[in-house]
């Protein structure tokens, strides 16, 4: 478990652009005793810190290295053109790499889709990160292909985006080393894969107390009540005899 046994945290890193905000509310609702404790990295030293033990586990974009890291997919995003409000390409709702063709298309050095080429004409020279490029794209010196939460995350008033149909696009996993798959990681990864509380898949529950057996009312006097007799009524034989006790009559 991480941390002391007496005092147990845990610690989820997240690249730029990955909101991990529901799953957190789920798990301070599921784990009011365990404090999670979020760490924003860079998609560069996001699998480092994994590694070097920095967090338990890490909302990163594929690919990851399975020799010594799990992950488990979580969603696709989509790819958008980030452009200045008053392009042409505003003007449309969707385009292709090839309406690119024609544009310096910026691919910055921390670039998440994977391109085998690029789109577009090459700028002079690639910009060190997404936010240097959005700046550049806003000084019109070039196009920005990128995830559209990246898009977002780095919003403009002067600029905006439309979705890229044929673009490569960026896939987002949870990832863990996997020889520190620890009870908090399966209890988050329930969380993110939606299972519920009492999911079979989930963490094994602690089996209920059983409650002990009720005793048998008692009458004020302190005993316990009679039982009726068998065969219903407590009047039995008399009942039916009309009160009378004592031999049968003979018959004369």
């Amino acid at each position: 478990m991480t941390g002391s046994e007496a005092s147990p945290s845990f610690r989820l890193a997240y690249v730029p652009g990955v909101t991990p905000t529901k799953w957190v509310r789920i798990w301070n609702e599921r784990l009011p005793d365990v404090p999670l404790t979020l760490l924003q990295v860079s998609p560069a030293e996001a699998f480092g810190v994994l590694r070097d033990g920095g967090a338990d586990a890490g909302l990163v974009r594929l690919p990851v290295d399975r020799d010594d890291l799990s992950a488990i997919p979580l969603y696709t995003e989509t790819t958008v053109v980030v452009v200045p409000k008053d392009h042409v390409v505003a003007a449309v709702d969707e385009v292709t790499t090839g309406d690119l063709a024609d544009e310096v298309v910026l691919h910055p050095l921390d670039d998440t889709l994977g391109w085998e080429r690029p789109p577009g004409e090459p700028a002079f020279e690639r910009p060190a990160t997404t936010a240097d490029a959005i700046e550049l794209v806003a000084a019109g010196i070039g196009l920005l292909v990128v995830p559209q939460s990246l898009a977002r995350l780095h919003h403009r008033k002067d600029l905006t985006y439309r979705p890229v149909a044929d673009a490569p696009e960026s896939r987002v996993a949870l990832s863990w080393p996997q020889e520190a798959t620890t009870d908090l990681v399966e209890d988050f990864i329930g969380i993110v894969r939606g299972r519920t509380v009492n999911s079979s898949r989930g963490r094994v529950k602690p089996p209920e107390e059983k409650k002990p057996p009720k005793k048998p009312q008692r009458t004020g006097t302190g005993k316990p009540a009679a039982r009726a007799p068998r065969g219903g009524s407590s009047g039995g034989r008399n009942a039916r005899s009309g009160g009378r006790t004592g031999k049968p009559r003979r018959r004369s």
